[in-house]
């Protein structure tokens, strides 16, 4: 019997590559996509996890990855958008293009992305697409002039997605990380802070895999992940 599908769009050291694994965990064949080698390092030693190239701000490539998806595992079942993408600065210190490159990654992406597994999830009447979001998508503060612009349109996104698609049976969903997320290189800027100060990444996968089995009698749309000692 053929296992069902996720994508684990977005992969680098910290919650991609728990997302792989805790799909790999609860049973998945796990397509990992990532413009980097990051995909690899993720799938390494799991033989029900697969990397695939993608940048998700090419239409035509997201197109071919998918294709190879479809083709190699089966229809995705699970889609969680973790690809993210943040340079810090105001208005005065950004450029047009540090705009444009934040909009393509965190919501352009989305768009694409989200395309090419909506039509199976509507044949089979069911579906699961997850958004990773950030608290900036709600308020933006001087430093994420453009990070803030592209995660709110991503939110928005997800928004219209969760109330045209929920009732095809497509639960679509979104996880607003509030809090740093923990990895070494995190760890090496931040020597100082107890480990309870950072959010682990595979407890986020934790509340990712929640969401996707979420009875249809009570969906939600918006979680927030955060350390308990977060301020908010």
């Amino acid at each position: 019997m053929k296992k069902p599908v996720c994508a684990v769009v977005g992969i680098g050291p910290g919650n991609g590559a728990a997302f792989v694994r805790r799909f790999v965990e609860e049973g998945y064949a796990v397509a990992a996509l990532s413009r980097s080698a990051s995909a690899s390092e993720a799938t390494d030693g799991l033989p029900d996890a697969h990397a695939y190239t993608c940048d998700v701000t090419d239409p035509a490539a997201v197109q071919a990855a998918f294709d190879r998806v479809t083709a190699e595992l089966g229809d995705v079942s699970v889609l969680v958008y973790n690809a993210g993408s943040g340079v810090w600065g105001t208005i005065e210190e950004l450029t047009p293009a540090d705009f444009e490159a934040s909009w393509r990654v965190n919501a352009l992406g989305a768009f694409v992305v989200s395309q090419k597994v909506i039509p199976a999830m509507k044949r089979a009447g069911r579906g699961n697409i997850v958004f990773i979001g950030a608290t900036a998508s709600r308020r933006g503060v001087a430093k994420t002039a453009v990070f803030a612009p592209a995660k709110a349109a991503q939110r928005s996104l997800a928004e219209s997605m969760a109330r045209h698609l929920w009732p095809a049976g497509i639960h679509v969903s979104l996880v607003v990380i509030d809090g740093v997320i923990d990895s070494p290189r995190v760890r090496a800027r931040m020597p100082n802070q107890p480990a309870d100060f950072f959010l682990n990444p595979d407890d986020i996968a934790d509340a990712v895999v929640r969401l996707t089995e979420q009875p249809k009698s009570a969906w939600s749309f918006e979680i927030e992940v955060r350390p308990f000692g977060e301020k908010w």
